[in-house]
């Protein structure tokens, strides 16, 4: 006599089974995927957080309208926050800088949709500025004095420069102090280069333009310097959080791709002082990865 788990069927009862089979693959296929009613941006605090936010809210706005999907904007904390919100997807998108997205693909999955084009280019480089009347020519003669960092995931801020440090011999341990008299981190790269103006500390780590970019009066500018430059960095970006629908993160890349000049150039001047975006690929930042896991950064 055969038991209740006999594989064997009478062909009514097989019949049967395969229909009911079918009956369940056509209602889970009629079941319409959540869309995704709104995107959440999330800015890192590179720059003066509320003139920051004004900005990226009409820039929000803007990538709400190509993609059909509206778009809120904030600003993080700092560049730790912005990896954290993209890790627990209370974000979907973020500006990220270079340190940072290799931290949000490691610690996060996050992936990057595209990179910024900045003054024509797809990268740019860290220099260490002082002040030109302090008559310091060569990182050596920085031994005993006084720096400000940006952010300790800040690629031109702080990763490549230390980099640089260590390469040359000068910073032991990955620690800055076994070199510098002071470290301070001043959160965003205009607060270092007005730190280094105002006399604070000796020297600063930024991005190669920061001069340009945050020192309007000529006369300010011309009292700044920079002594030592590294390697070129891939540019920063903007990424999605893991699990984001593909469909949603090909609009986004779409839309960002047509975000230019000329009918966008003022918009995205203010933003982050960029031209416009490029297609990227994850092995784009194998370079930055590098450099990240010489120091050992970790998100705070």
């Amino acid at each position: 006599m055969m038991g209740i788990y006999s594989s064997a069927r009478t062909p009514a009862v097989s019949a049967a089974i395969v229909l009911l089979a079918a009956m369940l693959v056509l209602s889970i296929e009629a079941v319409p995927a959540v869309a995704q009613t709104s995107l959440h941006l999330v800015l890192t605090p590179s720059q003066k957080p509320t003139n920051l936010l004004a900005t990226g809210e009409e820039f929000g706005q803007v990538l709400g309208k190509l993609t059909g999907i509206p778009v809120r904007v904030t600003v993080a904390s700092d560049y730790a926050a912005v990896i954290e919100a993209l890790r627990n997807r209370t974000a979907d998108l973020a500006f990220v800088h270079p340190g940072g997205y290799v931290l949000a693909s490691r610690e996060a999955k996050a992936r990057i949709i595209a990179r910024n084009l900045w003054h024509g280019k797809s990268s740019f480089t860290s220099r260490i500025f002082v002040r030109k009347d302090s008559g310091v020519k060569q990182l050596e003669e920085l031994r005993g004095k006084t720096i400000a960092f940006v952010d300790p995931a800040s690629s031109s801020g702080y990763i490549y420069p230390m980099v640089l440090l260590i390469q040359r011999g000068l910073v032991k341990n990955r620690d800055p102090k076994t070199f510098f008299r002071e470290v301070v981190f001043a959160g965003a790269h205009d607060a270092a280069m007005r730190a280094l103006v105002n006399g604070h500390v000796d020297a600063i780590a930024s991005f190669d333009l920061a001069r340009e970019q945050y020192l309007t009066d000529p006369a300010e500018r011309d009292r700044i310097v920079w002594i030592a430059e590294t390697p070129e960095i891939p540019e920063a970006g903007i990424a999605a959080r893991d699990g984001l629908d593909p469909a949603v993160f090909a609009k986004v890349r779409a839309a960002l791709l047509q975000i230019k000049a000329p009918g966008h150039a003022d918009l995205l001047k203010r933003l982050y002082e960029i031209d416009g975006f490029a297609p990227a690929d994850d092995r784009d930042y194998d370079p930055v990865r590098a450099a990240v896991e010489l120091l050992g950064v970790r998100p705070r």
